[in-house]
């Protein structure tokens, strides 16, 4: 082979590193100007031309294909023994290993790896990882973000027939699978082709549901057990309660018996805290709220009519749409009815009377949302018509917050998790509002449209990053909150208790004052009543006055014409004894008619005086 090229240096020197020096400046090559190139040149007139010295581009729209995932199990077994030992018996893995233990190459192999951890095992302690180093330094405050939020996945309904989504659920550990109830909940609008199924979805994989849900009866409300990520419990549309435990499949492992159930639509279902982890309550608009235990469905444990005179009634029973319950109070619990009113309970009461406790008058329509903020237990948000209010329990006469009526109808509504003074709402126009009432009370802080249906369902992930909002077209829509509105803010607890705290003190005033002003309607009522019947004690009947003014009329007439029937007789006047002067008594009866009705319309008077007093 012949050689073309020898490389003197050794291959160590390669890249080595350039060593520079100071050095004075030296010239190199100096050159001057030819006048002999002057002759030459060509002089041209300049001109303009424009280049393009890039590459031209076009754009162009390519579909890609969706990837979708599937999600396997593994089951790990214990490996590594010869085939014919058995590793679940004691005394074959026993034996195996003393047999080990004595090889030579077993001790060997110890040793060495010995050294290799001993090693490592130094070199993690030699460096804290844990440690502070900057911890004197004060922390600089970010810059606040304006409010957004992103959508991240939207989860569709798989059927043909599509549903409204009427509940939503967030796995308790981690919050990775979201379950989502739907149904039909427009008046004979549901079909015999209509699928009965919900679905648990993982938030990573939009395209497929992890599990189906298979109920008797399309579920309105789904709930997962706080202590448990494998179970859930659900209300069905024709009042039946389902539990489920997706270890054991799609099909409802306990299902309440029709008899013992709901009579209508089961709206909201809540898990109790309870020792077993197993109790919880469920409310419906057939005005019962029915308590329940999951390992026992065949008939509710407790029962309670919601009937406002305590009679126990089920005729009159409110029918409830919303339901709370706080971990913190077990005792007490809220329901939200169809009628616009808040009815406070205590389950531990003796009688079913003392049960019902008082009473908010808040809204105009149902109520469909009813939650207690997670850092203030006595303060409440309610949702219903137009508005949003924000309640404390010491005050039964109006709300201490609200919001101005929107131009939609609000469907739902819930607290933040992680930050107290920041609720959210959905309304049937398809927006998300996100209110933040230390920031702004008038107007929301974000308001960002999710779809052009209406939105009837809204759940916050406990983390308080991710809301999910359910539609009425079956999609339910994972919304990523910017972390200005999911992080807790500095002195934000102390801030929203002053508020609530200065509102419920403007609240008791303007209540104590209100009821200053009924006392002296009050008092003013009761002695207009009395001087009412003093009048009529001490004055007569306005009917009874024009009576005895006729009376006194016709006998003065009477009394006039024997007058002048005696005046006839001794002028001799060719009359009969009978007659009399028409003209005469034409005047008297003009001016008994204007006396008469001059008397009317002074009692008239009287009359409206005394209304106008009295109101």
């Amino acid at each position: 082979m012949e050689i073309v090229y020898v490389y003197s240096k050794l291959r160590s020197e390669f890249g080595r590193q350039c060593l520079f020096s100071d050095r004075p400046a030296e010239l190199l090559l100096d050159l001057l100007p030819d006048p002999s190139l002057t002759l030459r040149f060509i002089q041209k007139s300049p001109r303009d031309q424009a280049v393009q010295a890039c590459w031209e581009t076009s754009e162009h729209q390519v579909n890609t294909e969706r990837f979708e995932t599937g999600s396997c199990g593994i089951n790990h077994v214990e490996g590594g023994w010869p085939k014919d030992i058995n590793p679940a018996e004691m005394e074959q893995t026993i034996r195996v290993r003393k047999k080990v233990e004595k090889d030579e190459s077993y001790i060997n192999s110890v040793l060495q790896l010995g050294r290799v951890m001993e090693h490592c095992i130094r070199q993690n302690n030699a460096v804290d990882i844990y440690q502070e180093c900057f911890e004197d330094e004060e922390v600089v405050e970010e810059i606040q973000e304006p409010p957004s939020a992103k959508t991240v996945n939207i989860f569709r309904d798989p059927n043909e027939i599509k549903r409204t989504v009427t509940s939503l659920s967030w796995q308790p550990d981690g919050g990775r699978k979201l379950a989502v109830a739907y149904s039909c909940l427009e008046f004979q609008k549901s079909s015999k082709d209509i699928s009965l199924d919900s679905y648990i979805w993982d938030i990573e994989n939009p395209n497929r549901p992890e599990m189906m849900l298979k109920p008797a009866s399309p579920l309105v409300c789904l709930n997962y057990n706080p202590k448990d990520s494998h179970t859930l419990v659900g209300g069905s549309y024709n009042g039946q309660i389902a539990f489920w435990d997706t270890r054991k499949g799609n099909q409802p492992v306990e299902f309440s018996s029709l008899e013992h159930s709901h009579r209508d639509p089961v709206y909201k279902i809540i898990w109790l805290q309870s020792k077993t982890g197993t109790d919880a309550f469920s409310a419906s608009t057939d005005g019962q709220v029915l308590w329940w235990d999951v390992r026992k469905l065949a008939e509710p444990t407790e029962c309670l009519v919601l009937d406002p005179s305590r009679e126990g009634n089920l005729d009159q029973a409110l029918g409830a749409v919303s339901l709370e319950f706080e971990p913190t109070m077990p005792t007490k619990f809220m329901v939200g009815t169809e009628q616009g009113l808040v009815i406070s309970c205590n389950r531990k009461a003796k009688t079913p009377a003392e049960k019902i406790v008082c009473t908010y008058d808040s809204h105009h329509g149902p109520i469909y949302a009813l939650q207690r903020n997670p850092f203030f237990p006595k303060n409440f948000l309610t949702v219903g018509d137009w508005t949003a209010r924000i309640w404390s329990e010491d005050i039964k006469e109006s709300s201490i917050m609200w919001t101005k009526y929107q131009m939609s109808y609000l469907r739902d509504a819930c607290w933040s998790p992680v930050r107290p003074s920041v609720f959210f709402t959905v309304k049937m126009d398809g927006v998300l509002d996100v209110w933040d009432i230390l920031f702004k009370q008038s107007d929301p802080t974000l308001s960002l449209k999710v779809c052009d249906k209406s939105l009837y369902s809204l759940s916050v992930q406990d983390n308080g990053r991710l809301v999910a909002c359910g539609s009425q077209l079956g999609e339910a829509t994972l919304l990523e909150i910017c972390s200005g509105l999911s992080n807790l803010q500095k002195n934000e607890k102390s801030l929203l208790a002053a508020m609530f705290e200065r509102e419920s003190k403007r609240e008791k005033i303007l209540e104590a004052r209100q009821r200053e002003v009924r006392l002296k309607e009050r008092s003013r009522s009761e002695q207009s009543r009395e001087e009412e019947a003093g009048r009529e004690e001490g004055e007569e009947d306005p009917k009874q006055l024009i009576a005895r003014a006729e009376s006194d009329f016709y006998s003065l007439v009477e009394a006039e014409v024997k007058r002048r029937e005696k005046k006839d007789e001794v002028m001799k006047v060719r009359r009969k004894k009978k007659s009399f002067s028409f003209g005469s008594f034409n005047s008297v009866l003009t001016a008994f008619w204007s006396f008469v009705f001059q008397e009317k319309d002074i009692c008239e008077e009287k009359d409206e005086e005394q209304r106008g007093t009295s109101e």
